[in-house]
Formats: structure tokens, sequence, C-alpha cells
């Protein structure tokens, strides 16, 4: 079989926070965090840091060589072709797509999808957001990359090349999906630990330096046990509207 690897889109030119995944978490930038996070999976071989030729991009090369982690530069704006170069470059069979945005998510989460896939491989798609039961900030998705590959020759829509996997979950028809859903304590879709802004930054950071020194192997139980706890945190970024893909 050929490789599982974890294929992170990752740019320092972010419209909302500019630099973003670089930015510190518990000492360490919040990329570093997130690569340590990957390293925790059971079944991801490689994980591969899909970058641009961007000469700001430079410093996230240099982040994935000091991790000793594989990196691919490709398009700035055609995500989906970037994906597909990165995942072709570096032998990789089954695509596990984890974004930049999510350095809390935990190895626990990924395995569940990837574990769905190997266990059906009749699916072409396993994710955990078509129905939302994780919090914002916990999405994965598994697929192949010849199924990837097929849909970068098919579609020139600009949503379809920005948000990779969008194709395939729009065209249920064509495509057999599977959703993962959470077990029941940690259903929390409410709850925003995606990095997108400057105050979900603050409560990011707030988790870290709470959780990660008695801990560094943490994980979405302990997140949400923490948050249940301390709700007025939840409270920081409450008012921020997700970016819709279309």
């Amino acid at each position: 079989m050929g490789k599982i690897n974890v294929i992170v889109a990752a740019r320092m030119t972010s419209s909302r926070l500019p630099g973003k995944i670089l930015m510190e978490l518990g000492g360490r930038p919040a990329l570093v965090r997130l690569i340590e996070r990957l390293k925790q999976s059971k079944y991801i071989h490689n994980i591969v840091i899909a970058t641009t030729t961007n000469i700001q991009d430079d410093k996230v090369v240099a982040t994935a060589v000091e991790q000793e982690v594989e990196y691919f530069r490709g398009s700035e704006e055609d995500v989906l072709l970037r994906t597909v170069q990165a995942a072709q470059a570096t032998d990789t069979e089954f695509i596990v797509q984890v974004t930049s945005d999510c350095p809390l998510i935990d190895a626990e989460t990924i395995d569940a999808a990837i574990a769905r896939m190997l266990e059906n491989p009749y699916l072409d798609y396993v994710g955990n957001h078509l129905v939302r039961t994780y919090p914002l900030g916990f999405s994965v998705e598994v697929f192949r990359t010849t199924t990837l590959a097929e849909i970068a020759t098919i579609t020139n829509d600009p949503a379809d090349r920005e948000h990779v996997s969008l194709y395939m979950y729009e065209h249920p028809e064509v495509y057999r999906l599977s959703n993962v859903e959470a077990p029941y304590f940690l259903r929390h879709p409410e709850y925003r630990l995606t990095l997108d802004t400057r105050d979900d930054y603050e409560l990011i950071k707030q988790v870290f330096e709470q959780l990660y020194p008695a801990n560094p192997n943490f994980t979405l139980y302990d997140i949400i046990r923490y948050l249940d706890n301390n709700r007025q945190l939840t409270k920081v970024n409450q008012h921020i509207t997700q970016k819709k893909a279309r």
C-alpha cells in the first residue's frame, strides 16, 4: 500500500491574520505545535508542508526543514493544484488534509478519520465536518491522491481551487462520502478553536499555556474538560463568523 501522508497547506499571507502560522504558542510557533501533534498519529507516514513559491514563505520552508518534515512549494492561489502536486511529489496514496489553522487538532481525531477510510476501501472521502459535531479547528479529511488529481482536471471554479475537497462533498451523487461524528462528550461544534483572528489566537494560546506544561500530548478530551470549566474563555472569539467556502 502507498503512503498515508498528511498534506498541510501553509502560507504566511493570511488575509485576516498575516503570519499567524508562526505566532507563538507556549514558546514555539503554531506550525511547530501542529507538526508535534501530527507526529503522534498511528497511521501517518510523512508530514508534508505544502507552501508557496512566494519569498515570504521561505520562513515556512525553514520551519519544515528544522522540524525534519517534508515540504513542497507550489501555486499561491491554486491550493487544489498545490495539494495534488505535493502529494504526487511525495508518493502519497491517501491524502490526510489538515489546515495550518488547526494547531490544537489531536491524533485521536485524525486517526478516527483515517481508520474509517482504511476499514471501508469503497469510500472516496472521509471527513468530520459534513455534519459538524467536533469543535471548529478539528476538521480532518481523507481521500486518495488519484481522486483529487482527477478533480483538478475537471473543475476551474475558483472556490474549488481554493477549498481543496469542496468539489468532492458538493457532488455526493458521484463520490462515496462518510462523516465521522465526535464521541458524545466531545460534541461541541459551538467551540471555536481555529486560528483565524487575533481573538482566536488569544484563546488557543491560553489553552496551550494551561494544558501543555502538564501534558504536551493533551487531547481534545482535555481541551473540552478545560473549557467546560472555564466557559468565559469561549466568549473571547464567539462573535467571529467563519468564512464560508461559497
